[in-house]
């Protein structure tokens, strides 16, 4: 059965760069699926400003054949021990909606739902580019919405030059997520991923799209000096 992992790290300017538009491929390196390597970015930032576009903070998003795969990986490749110094967690999959190229998505948990568990969502997006403009419009009220939501206790976007997004989020109920996406919370304007969503149905955005929603397995390391983003239950 695969895993897959989220991985976070600080790095220098060269090094984002190098992963970016140098990573290795996944041939090369056993028991790895597929990955994709991006810059990390504050969500609910403005366009054009500093924290937007993090170019020495990496994330990476991965799926494996194994967990031994990930610790081999993290211990015996040159790239892998850079990751293994900052932060990652090991996700079960359950769900997808739409469909991305490259990953290739198991079927889904026949587990039923657990409602007060906590839960990872990942999206990832292949943009058209005509569209970034109208994306960003309508996107930007989303990132505000899970960035400022409390049933979040980690969450950011990432981008690859110059199509590829992606947002993760950790949260601390399957009710809490699904609540939101639904445009039910005690937030200011709760329907922001409601209404952005139903712009998406009307005229898409993106060439391909995909929700993932997973299991957090276990966490690792520290990212901006924190740790323990999972709730202890659901550590092994």
């Amino acid at each position: 059965m695969s895993v897959f992992s989220y991985h976070l790290v600080q790095t220098s300017f060269i090094s984002g760069l190098k992963a970016i538009l140098l990573p290795p491929q996944p041939g090369r390196i056993p028991g790895l699926v597929h990955w994709e390597c991006m810059q990390c970015m504050t969500l609910g930032s403005a366009v054009f400003s500093p924290s937007r576009l993090l170019l020495r903070q990496i994330a990476l998003f991965a799926q494996w054949e194994s967990e031994a795969a990930i610790d081999h990986f993290l211990q015996q490749n040159k790239q892998g021990k850079k990751l293994a110094k900052g932060w990652h967690v090991r996700l079960e999959f359950m769900r997808q909606w739409g469909s991305i190229a490259g990953f290739k998505i198991p079927a889904a948990t026949t587990s039923p739902d657990t409602p007060d568990a906590p839960v990872v969502a990942v999206t990832i997006a292949r943009m058209k580019l005509p569209e970034v403009p109208r994306f960003i419009r309508w996107g930007r009220p989303v990132e505000k919405l899970v960035r400022d939501h409390p049933g979040t206790t980690l969450s950011l976007a990432s981008i690859r030059l110059p199509r590829l997004v992606s947002t993760f989020s950790i949260w601390k109920s399957q009710k809490e997520m699904t609540d939101m996406v639904r445009g039910h919370s005690t937030l200011p304007q709760p329907k922001r991923h409601l209404d952005a969503m139903q712009e998406r149905e009307r005229k898409d955005f993106h060439f391909e799209f995909t929700t993932l929603r997973f299991r957090p397995i276990a966490e690792y390391g520290s990212w901006k000096g924190q740790s323990n983003f999972l709730p202890q239950k659901e550590q092994q």
